[in-house]
């Protein structure tokens, strides 16, 4: 039944790869279940009741992701777009929670109309080929960044970032650490890179998913041993699962359909609908060039085979997720570390959304497992991602040049959608200005980009 519905064979894969595949990009992207909550409480929003719909809008978008486009992608609410919503939308512009809620649910349906009527597919398909294989390279420095930065191996300082020490750390945070708590986690996550990186030559299957479980277990290990003192002050928690509050699910209630839609015909409103929009567009359209290139599911012309479907699980995710009680929900870029795992098929989605369903009931455990245990699977999974440098003409100056734009501004911006539109913009613009437009057969879709692109950074 599994051959006929996901057509492995036809995908050079099998049912164990499909599955571990699915594990792994779980594991990877399970600290969204105790992030998302974290920073949507921040907007005054129940806490346990959005852990829930996190949950939910994750099982849902992944099994749509199944179900529509047979892909191993999974989805969750956004990092970036779940802070834009708290921290800008809310706290910034004064909206209740409940109408920045409203503003997701209208960006669901404006993407649901976007993706029946071809227009991101589209947008997809007029990007050339060495642009998408430049977000493949910008998505790993960019998901590297993010493992340094969650194993704290980088933190904040007078040149931006620079490699952690105590001291820097405790000024960069303002909090007094020590070694017993963020200095030996950064310890556990150098030695599980090392660790990760070992099996990977050895070429031992399931490598990434072992790196986690080794090194949240070392943490476990040197918790026992008084080497790691939680101190949840100032956010170095227990690592192993507190099951004190026993199984139960979180109610929903105080977040399921609270969508206030008095404020939809003003001006603000539309804006914050926009901003939405345009992140999640372009966000999802990155994480689907970068994970899908480095898949080899590109086909000789540089398109996504079965790519509507996938952008209408996108957009059918972040529609529900909105009445559930969460910020958008988009394809999420740790796909990809399922897809290194081997992971081709609908099945590898299937079982990431019947991990987020059983995390439902097994929270203390998932939300136990801490940054820096899967801040290496990150860093390893950039370099997989960064090896596909090897595909762009860095000689062609017209195409390099972009390319490195591009790749540059994912990390340096900290946004997968920046690093679109610059390279985009500098793509157009460098080769109109140089006489090579017709030679490089710009399509009429890139320069109405480059035109949109141009507006949202002079107006937003």
């Amino acid at each position: 039944m599994l051959e006929k519905v996901f057509k492995l064979k036809e995908n050079h894969t099998d049912v164990k790869t499909e599955i571990l595949a699915g594990i792994t990009t779980f594991m990877t992207m399970a600290y969204i279940l105790a992030v998302n909550p974290s920073i949507l409480s921040a907007a005054g929003m129940d806490q346990g009741a959005v852990f829930t719909a996190t949950a939910l809008a994750s099982l849902i978008g992944t099994l749509c992701m199944a179900a529509f486009a047979n892909y191993p992608f999974a989805l969750a609410p956004g990092m970036g777009l779940n802070a834009y919503f708290a921290y800008t939308v809310v706290i910034g512009m004064g909206y209740s929670w409940q109408t920045a809620l409203t503003a997701v649910f209208a960006e669901g349906i404006i993407f649901i109309i976007l993706s029946l009527t071809n227009v991101r597919e589209a947008i997809f398909n007029a990007i050339p080929t060495c642009l998408k294989t430049a977000v493949s390279v910008g998505i790993g420095l960019f998901i590297a960044f993010l493992g340094l930065q969650n194993a704290n191996i980088v933190v904040g300082g007078s040149t931006l970032v620079q490699l952690f020490s105590v001291d820097a750390y405790n000024q960069a945070n303002g909090v007094e650490a020590s070694f017993n708590n963020v200095g030996i986690t950064v310890l556990l996550a150098i030695i599980g890179v090392l660790i990760t990186a070992i099996m990977v030559i050895k070429n031992i299957k399931g490598n990434i998913l072992w790196g986690i479980l080794i090194t949240w277990i070392l943490g476990i290990i040197c918790q026992i041993a008084g080497l790691y003192v939680p101190n949840p002050e100032i956010g170095f928690y227990s690592l192993l699962p507190d099951f004190s509050s026993g199984l139960a699910i979180p109610s929903l209630a105080p977040v399921f359909g609270k969508l206030d839609f008095k404020n939809v015909f003003s001006l603000e409103f539309v804006v914050v609908v926009f901003a939405f929009l345009f992140v999640d567009l372009f966000d999802t359209l990155g994480t689907l060039i970068g994970v899908s290139t480095k898949a080899g599911m590109l086909d000789k012309d540089g398109k996504l085979p079965r790519i509507k479907g996938a952008l209408m699980a996108d957009a059918v995710a972040t529609t529900v997720g909105a009445v559930l009680g969460t910020s958008t929900t988009t394809t999420f870029v740790e796909s990809a570390s399922g897809v290194t795992e081997g992971g081709r098929t609908g099945l590898t989605s299937l079982t990431t959304a019947i991990l987020f369903g059983i995390s439902l009931f097994l929270s203390p455990i998932f939300l136990a497992i801490p940054s820096f245990a899967t801040a290496p699977a990150l860093i390893i999974v950039g370099f997989y991602m960064l090896s596909n440098v090897a595909g762009i003409n860095f000689s062609d100056y017209s195409e390099g040049i972009p390319c490195f734009i591009c790749i540059a501004a994912m990390p340096f911006c900290y946004s997968i959608s920046e690093g679109i539109s610059m390279g985009v913009i500098s793509y157009v613009v460098i080769n109109v200005l140089t006489g090579k437009a017709k030679e490089k057969k710009i399509s009429v879709l890139m320069y109405v980009l480059v035109v949109l692109f141009i507006l949202k950074y002079i107006f937003l």
